[in-house]
């Protein structure tokens, strides 16, 4: 007998090993062990962003005797505990997963919770920007840079930390970027040859759409300045999600190249006249 779609659904959503004590509390699944439509959702946005960090942790431990991952704005840490669940308790060498968050309750629930699950590589921080790149209480040395649908500058806060750790990798979902959208809100027209180029965000719904979009340019621009290759993709289908923008970046860019990234991004900025932002995207 063929199995139904729904066990086969369920033997690909939870995993052997898998901790089924981490998904309830989660509320990924149900006290009963059942697992709703918005879960599988983002349990498979989930799945899909751990297929993309693996084989970056797998490169590292080939080099490193324990490989460290802050992952920024972590909130109920999703990304982190799953991370943990699935590659961390699995590996000879420690994998330690650090998330760094501004609301307490949020730090306290999951430290309470890792000591709960005996994930004993795992710890969670009350820590602006700013305490977490002079804070001693973080390792030294991070290798690995997460941030899972930090909404609007947190993904900036979370590349600010990386460049100032020099970090490796970073991962990034990003969402609700409406700071760029307000700048060209107050631009209702350019001055000069280059007045054309008002007419993309005069609409308020273009300039929210072009907003988020060329945060991210700008974003991956300002990486490939400071020497990450970056690839754009996807992260899921969009029928599961619109906050869908991953955002990989590893160090591998010749300084030739670097140039030339922060020559067009400075370009952008004038042309646009976003000359409010040199700051953040430096």
């Amino acid at each position: 007998m063929k199995p139904t779609n729904k066990s086969t659904q369920d033997k690909y959503e939870i995993k052997e090993h898998q901790s089924i004590d981490l998904l309830k509390e989660l509320h990924i699944l149900t006290r009963d062990g059942k697992m709703n439509q918005d879960s599988r959702r983002k349990l498979k946005q989930v799945y899909h962003l751990v297929q993309f960090i693996e084989p970056i942790i797998t490169e590292l431990f080939a080099t490193k005797e324990s490989v460290q991952l802050i992952d920024f704005g972590s909130g109920k840490s999703y990304l982190g505990f799953i991370l943990y669940d699935l590659i961390g308790k699995l590996q000879s060498k420690p994998l330690e997963i650090i998330g760094i968050e501004l609301r307490k309750d949020l730090v306290d629930y999951c430290q309470t919770l890792a000591l709960k699950l005996q994930f004993n590589n795992m710890a969670f921080h009350l820590l602006s920007t700013d305490e977490a790149i002079q804070s001693t209480d973080l390792p030294p040395t991070v290798d690995i840079v997460t941030a899972l649908h930090a909404c609007n500058t947190a993904t900036d806060d979370a590349i600010r930390f990386a460049l100032a750790k020099h970090v490796e990798h970073l991962v990034l979902v990003p969402c609700c970027q409406a700071e760029v959208a307000s700048f060209l809100r107050k631009k209702k027209s350019i001055e000069g040859e280059d007045s054309y180029l008002a007419q993309i965000w005069r609409h308020p719904i273009h300039s929210r759409e072009f907003g988020s979009h060329i945060t991210n340019v700008l974003r991956t621009l300002q990486l490939e300045s400071h020497g990450y290759q970056v690839t754009v993709t996807e992260l899921v289908g969009w029928e599961h999600s619109m906050k869908n923008e991953l955002i990989i970046a590893s160090k591998g860019l010749n300084s030739k190249q670097q140039n030339k990234a922060r020559e067009d991004l400075n370009t952008l900025l004038n042309k646009l006249q976003l000359h409010e932002l040199v700051t953040r995207f430096n």
